[in-house]
């Protein structure tokens, strides 16, 4: 596939598919590959392209004689990279990051006992100098970089759990962090209580501690969830307990 043709692909992509995800097509509403052509003038094959990319995250079924057809919200693969990101940038932003957050509530404390007692040892004791790069990056609000540690801790916890399934999840616990930086919905500089639990839960990984591993995660996910539900704009720079 040339160059031209995948940017005319995306193209049509970044158009419909953020608007499927936010719900501007409801539900059984048709289009047709003939109609796309013309809305986006692009050949039948890019149209098609473009609709099989939506059939993969289910958001489309497409059928002889009957068009493609927008498919029920319950339907959608919604551990899709692609489809999180488009969730997250339209207006259902923070009923996204409210799932996703307590998805992390649920699956992360778990995956930092497992890593407290089935990661190599070494690699446990590796994750305390994550969390002390992540303090000194934080204080001095470098805050590219400290996202960038931020996804290493959290990847590789879930990696040292030694749980397929888990690590599975690490692109979505990846597009909560660097969603909720990229939408403005973190404090500007790191509070010093989410730096600490990092460097709690670090130091309870490196030194085989399960049950303090659990509880200092479970502290860091749980605060966001309840500052998400209480806060309806889900707890912007000024409002919003700490970046985790």
């Amino acid at each position: 596939m040339g160059t031209d043709h995948r940017t005319l692909h995306n193209r049509v992509l970044a158009v419909l598919g953020p608007a499927i995800a936010a719900g501007e097509y409801t539900t059984g509403h048709t289009f047709t590959l003939q109609g796309l052509e013309q809305d986006f003038g692009v050949s039948r094959t890019v149209a098609r392209e473009a609709v099989r990319v939506l059939e993969s995250m289910r958001l489309v079924v497409s059928r002889p004689r009957t068009g493609i057809r927008v498919r029920p919200h319950r339907d959608w693969s919604v551990f899709d990279p692609q489809l999180i990101r488009w969730r997250l940038a339209g207006a259902g932003r923070m009923e996204q990051l409210r799932s996703l957050n307590e998805l992390r509530e649920a699956v992360e404390p778990g995956a930092a006992a497992l890593a407290a007692t089935r990661g190599d040892a070494e690699e446990r004791a590796q994750l305390v100098g994550l969390a002390d790069r992540m303090e000194h990056t934080g204080r001095a609000g470098d805050l590219e970089a400290f996202l960038d540690l931020d996804v290493a801790f959290h990847r590789r916890i879930l990696e040292l759990s030694g749980n397929e399934m888990l690590v599975g999840l690490t692109q979505v616990i990846t597009e909560v962090l660097v969603g909720r930086t990229s939408y403005d919905l973190m404090p500007h500089h790191p509070r010093p209580e989410a730096l600490r639990l990092h460097r709690a839960v670090a130091r309870a990984i490196r030194d085989g501690l399960p049950d303090v591993a659990e509880a200092a995660m479970r502290s860091i996910v749980t605060e966001v969830v309840t500052a998400l539900r209480e806060d309806g704009r889900g707890g912007g720079p000024e409002t919003a307990p700490y970046r985790h």
